[in-house]
């Protein structure tokens, strides 16, 4: 651990958290995998460890904070997502072939959520908008999320 995360984890001891949101999630959420995973295209870079019921997020750093980001868990790719600034949806902004697999993989489903405070990486008001290779049930248990819902802190 470095001392980013230790100083992560020690913040959050102090503070109160946001249900469900504990030091030992934080820490997962926070420490990326090492290497690169060969199901990830080239030149993504890591950009959190695992999120509950998401798994991990990489992307080129010239796409960020809009995207694409693609996700990986346990040796596949699985999902491709863009995070879209609410006033873009106002302003009525469209977008076309936005959200496309990656090459092998097929969208299953596409899941829209709204962060009204924004998250780490990307802090104003936006939806992620994730184009799922593996089905709702599956990927909402990644990374230890047992309860298989969408956790609080999210």
């Amino acid at each position: 651990m470095n001392a980013w995360h230790a100083f992560a984890i020690a913040l959050a001891l102090a503070i109160k958290l946001p249900f469900g949101l504990t030091p030992a999630a934080i820490k997962t959420i926070m420490t990326p995998l090492k290497g690169h995973p060969a199901a990830m295209p080239a030149g993504t870079v890591p950009f959190e460890g695992c999120v509950p019921a998401m798994g991990y997020h990489y992307a080129r750093p010239q796409d960020v904070p809009f995207g694409p980001f693609y996700g990986y868990y346990h040796g596949k790719a699985v999902f491709t997502e863009v995070m879209i600034e609410k006033k873009e949806f106002e302003r009525g902004r469209n977008w076309n072939e936005l959200l496309k697999p990656l090459p092998g993989y097929a969208i299953d489903h596409i899941d829209i959520w709204f962060e009204p405070f924004g998250h780490p990486g990307y802090r104003i008001p936006h939806y992620d908008v994730h184009a799922w290779y593996v089905p709702h049930n599956v990927h909402m248990k990644f990374c230890g999320n047992v309860s298989g819902k969408r956790p609080p802190y999210l």
